[in-house]
């Protein structure tokens, strides 16, 4: 499916200008032209209050303020104007602890670097055509964790929820009833 990302806005925020210069220009190659850059995750949450952006893409560790704090802040804080803004981290650290936190502050999309023009390419796509919705509890904000097709039945364990299972088991009873009986072994009784 063709993308037309033209018209979208991003928000770049990283504190390495040379890493700042190559997502500028894989963004231009994609046919971006609003393109926001920051060094300072501070100066990037202002720049997010005032300016509206579809797309914000972060770095995950930078000084003082990190990428962690900066998804928390445009998530949670009162006057973030676009909580369900997409977010796309890149880091060279890609340790599973890392994108763990990552997910659980609140990023929509996790790449690694360096960065190729296809990996920006999926994630951006990934946001704009294929987006989650998003969770609110006590403790998280942001596009849902699961990614499984079918995360209703996909898990078994012992930690699944026994409501839910009891009721896919009923459902799977009462259309196997619907079509006729069926053995346990799945095959038709006659």
């Amino acid at each position: 499916m063709a993308v037309d990302l033209s018209r979208l806005k991003v928000l770049i925020v990283d504190d390495n200008s040379y890493m700042l210069t190559i997502m500028r220009t894989l963004l231009h190659g994609f046919g971006m032209k609003s393109i926001f850059e920051s060094r300072d995750p501070a100066d990037a949450f202002d720049m997010v209050r005032s300016d509206s952006v579809d797309i914000i893409i972060t770095d995950y560790q930078m000084d003082i303020l990190d990428g962690l704090d900066f998804v928390r802040l445009v998530r949670t804080a009162d006057d973030s104007p676009n909580p369900m803004v997409p977010i796309v981290m890149l880091s060279a650290y890609s340790e599973r602890s890392r994108v763990k936190k990552a997910r659980d502050a609140g990023v929509t999309e996790f790449c690694c670097k360096p960065v190729t023009a296809r990996d920006i390419f999926a994630k951006l796509t990934s946001v704009i055509n294929a987006p989650r919705p998003f969770i609110r509890n006590k403790t998280y904000f942001g596009p849902d964790r699961r990614r499984a097709g079918n995360v209703q039945n996909s898990y078994h364990g012992p930690e699944r929820r026994a409501g839910a299972i009891a009721e896919a088991e009923a459902k799977a009873e009462s259309g196997a009833a619907a079509e006729g009986e069926v053995a346990k072994d799945g095959v038709g009784a006659a």
